[in-house]
């Protein structure tokens, strides 16, 4: 933690935002900013925009080259060479505009200039876009023009086609686009915030809802959430079927999104058939996925619902369980603002140019940031694993108490919270840091394919395919693992290692009854969430997208109505997800306890289950003396 905080301090003395929206030159400098030097030089010119064409622009949203902050763009073209050699005395002035400061063309030779990176090789028509000097193209009869020539010298003796330059300026306009896009979303937030805010609330709501009715109605609300999950579904279906006949003989609509292509005002999208087909289609498909899996399923979908009622009557006895995700969201955001404070750090726009300036802050700076993404991924894995462990010591206290709900303890939640902290934080954060490795491998290997797209070795991409394939794999392994051993922990009390062993071998011995019955009920809670984030997402979709009249004049102007609607969908996701969470590992550790039961008693009066008479009654088992706990 005391890394961490190094890290977000450091970030924090010497980040600097504002080089996210005004363009800096090489030295990191601000065009145009007040006060100094550059004060009457606001536009940023490149000394060879060919080298935009690198795929480093997509990569660093940065163009290899020296830059420069002008007083105009250039309006002539003009090479270095001949300027030296046969240009008058204004031409030579007119190129020293366009050069460092201080370079005395009487000293030095054309070699020696371009040698030292002094000023461009050549100068082209050019105009000010977004405070960036970029090439002045045209055409003339079909034919790529730059100031009425086609074929320009690059001031290097190689001839370079018009056309090669608007593939350059296109490419050094990506990182401009991007913040535009970026600048008119963050205007929809400014916009609807409260709107959003009050979406999430909603979910909220409807997530407590549904978890109380669950909690009574166990049975019935499994098969309700089942056929509202379809019938959502289905009317996903229908409406994309509606707008796609609706947009028949429009104009336009029958453009494909291939012939479309990249736009960055989304809404294009929705004015062609194709869009509302694929949506169609999709939807289409995972409503036949889960007709068909309830189909299959029907029979351990009654055995998943009688521990859904089990972990029922376990929330119920320990009702402030629903609200410990409150808490953990709130570690989780405190550990992401560290995160972000750090992630101010400046990027790779000036890595490529510190002439005789760069730091060790700079020199460093990748580790930094590798040190800040480990450090983010363990705090926070290390919050989730308090969170299960914390749960699960409060849900096995129900199962393992002999009379329900005498031998409960008073407060089941703070006292296995209390455990957590004082007994088993190594354990928690040694189990934390074997994922949060793995995650940081995933990290990098991901770079690593991001840096290879340009590549031509086909087996590179496929030894970096294969590793990211495995990796993966193993940390939904190690996640599941480190799920059932801090069950184990909570029962227990022993060491991580011992804890996933046992809890690995248990779980081996019982492989049939893991791969049905706790699958089943983890997919059925699923359905839950798919079914909340559904209804709230169908209202935000009526409402932003302005189709509600009664509030019509309530809805907010924006650029893109899809930005609060898929804010809305994914923190609806997330609260469902949180609020489902406590009954997914109420039922895991019940499970687990039920598990360990059948192993450690036989129903005897010396051994006697702990289960309740419910689980005994589906499992056909009894006690000699008979116990009835519920």
């Amino acid at each position: 933690m005391f890394g961490y905080f190094a890290v977000g301090i450091l970030a924090w003395s010497q980040g600097d935002p504002r080089k996210v929206i005004y363009p800096t030159d090489s030295r990191g400098q601000f065009c145009g900013q007040d006060g100094t030097s550059l004060e009457k030089k606001p536009l940023l010119f490149y000394f060879n925009i060919l080298k935009c064409t690198s795929p480093l622009v997509l990569l660093e949203f940065q163009c290899p080259t020296t830059q420069v902050c002008v007083e105009s763009c250039p309006d002539r073209y003009l090479t270095l060479s001949k300027t030296m050699l046969v240009g008058s005395k204004e031409d030579r002035e007119y190129y020293k505009r366009y050069c460092k400061e201080g370079v005395d063309f009487t000293k030095l030779s054309v070699p020696e200039i371009l040698r030292d990176g002094l000023c461009p090789a050549m100068l082209m028509p050019s105009k000010a876009f977004t405070r960036r000097c970029l090439p002045a193209l045209s055409t003339k009869k079909g034919v790529v023009v730059v100031g009425n020539q086609t074929i320009l010298d690059d001031g290097e003796g190689v001839k370079v086609n018009a056309t090669k330059v608007l593939e350059a300026s296109k490419k050094s306009n990506v990182a401009v686009e991007a913040r535009q896009v970026a600048m008119r979303i963050f205007e929809d937030y400014t916009q609807s915030w409260h709107w959003i805010l009050l979406g999430l609330v909603i979910a909220m709501i409807v997530s407590l809802i549904f978890i109380v009715l669950l909690r009574f109605l166990a049975g019935i609300m499994v098969w309700v959430m089942i056929v509202l999950v379809i019938l959502v579904i289905g009317y996903g279906i229908f409406h994309c079927y509606m707008e796609f006949a609706s947009l028949k003989g429009e104009p336009g609509a029958d453009v494909t999104i291939r012939d479309l292509g990249l736009q960055t005002d989304f809404s294009v999208y929705l004015q062609i058939r194709q869009t509302w087909l694929a949506f169609m289609i999709i939807l289409a498909i995972v409503e036949v996925i889960v007709i068909l899996l309830l189909i299959f399923l029907r029979k351990r979908i009654l055995i998943a619902i009688a521990l859904i009622k089990e972990a029922s009557r376990a929330v119920g006895h320990v009702m402030s369980a629903l609200f410990y995700p409150l808490l953990t969201f709130a570690l989780l955001a405190v550990t992401f603002n560290i995160s972000n404070v750090s992630a101010q750090c400046p990027d790779a726009e000036c890595l490529f140019a510190f002439y005789g300036g760069e730091t060790l802050y700079h020199k460093y700076l990748i580790v930094f940031q590798l040190y800040n993404i480990f450090l983010f991924f363990w705090c926070a894995n290390f919050v989730t694993a308090l969170g299960q462990v914390t749960l699960a010591g409060a849900f096995a206290s129900y199962y393992w108490a002999f009379k329900k709900p005498e031998d409960i303890p008073a407060f089941p939640i703070f006292s296995s919270l209390g455990r957590a902290l004082r007994y088993h934080t190594g354990s928690l954060a040694f189990g934390s840091l074997i994922l949060s490795l793995v995650q940081v491998i995933r990290v990098i290997l991901e770079y690593l394919d991001h840096k290879l797209k340009g590549a031509q070795n086909k087996f590179a991409k496929f030894l970096l395919s294969c590793m990211k394939c495995c990796f993966w794999c193993l940390e939904k392994c190690i996640k599941f693992l480190n799920r059932n051993a801090y069950i184990m922990i909570a029962i227990y009390g022993k060491s991580f290692c011992t804890s996933a062993r046992d809890a690995f071998f248990l779980l081996m011995r019982n492989i049939i009854r893991v791969a049905v019955l706790d699958k089943v009920t983890d997919f059925l809670l699923f359905l839950g969430k798919l079914l909340i984030v559904g209804i709230v997402g169908i209202f935000s979709f009526f409402f932003f997208s302005g189709r509600i009249k009664a509030v019509e004049q309530a809805t907010p102007s924006l650029n893109y109505y899809w930005v609060p609607i898929l804010t809305v969908v994914v923190g609806s996701y997330l609260i469902a997800h949180g609020f489902f969470s406590v009954y997914a590992m109420c039922v895991d550790t019940l499970f687990l306890c039920f598990l360990e039961d059948l192993e450690r008693n036989d129903g005897t009066t010396e051994r006697p289950y702990f289960m309740s008479q419910s689980l005994l009654t589906l499992l056909k088992k009894s006690n000699e003396e008979s116990k009835i706990v519920d």
